[in-house]
């Protein structure tokens, strides 16, 4: 059931959104995703700054991500992928080889949007429209289905939002 749902989503998308702007645009923001690249190279840039501890709790929400949604829920749930199952979809980048569930590019981006979004909403807004299109970018490219990015962008809605909390209880100091 409701795999019928998400491949009927991940169809509409491909016969009604595909274009070649979209077609180019995408596979690139996908990348920006890819390893949380575009999050690490954020975190390294806060803390070159001298925003610490917002860098600090990006990381360790990344590092929690993976363990929680790559290391843990992709073996354990071992969902294929839809390009997997429809190898009739023209590919847009490379068939990835590890499990579909949950999206990591999707659990990265929001973990790592609600965290900026906490400590500064100038940044953390244009983080979670990036993470929106990144996580978006994946269905477009038809590697996730609609729930894996949902079920990660969820769990990294969660990370980001305890992360700062976390980080204040272990790590703050009270004066």
């Amino acid at each position: 059931m409701i795999q019928t749902v998400d491949f009927a989503i991940l169809d509409w998308i491909q016969t009604y959104l595909r274009n070649p702007v979209c077609d180019f645009l995408l596979p690139k923001i996908t990348v920006l995703g890819n390893k949380g690249i575009i999050w690490i190279v954020i975190a390294i840039t806060l803390l070159v700054i001298g925003k610490k501890t917002p860098a600090l709790e990006m990381i360790m929400g990344l590092v929690m991500g993976v363990l929680i949604g790559n290391i843990a829920l992709k073996h354990l749930v071992a969902r294929a992928r839809p390009c997997w199952i429809n190898t009739a979809v023209d590919m847009l980048v490379a068939v990835p080889k590890d499990y579909s569930f949950p999206s990591g590019h999707s659990m990265s981006s929001f973990c790592c949007a609600m965290i900026l979004l906490h400590y500064n909403k100038k940044l953390g807004i244009p983080a979670l429209i990036l993470a929106i299109v990144i996580a978006f970018s994946r269905l477009y490219v038809y590697v996730h289905f609609p729930t894996d990015v949902l079920v990660g962008s969820v769990i990294g809605i969660i990370i980001g939002y305890f992360v700062p909390r976390i980080y204040e209880h272990f790590f703050v100091k009270e004066a």
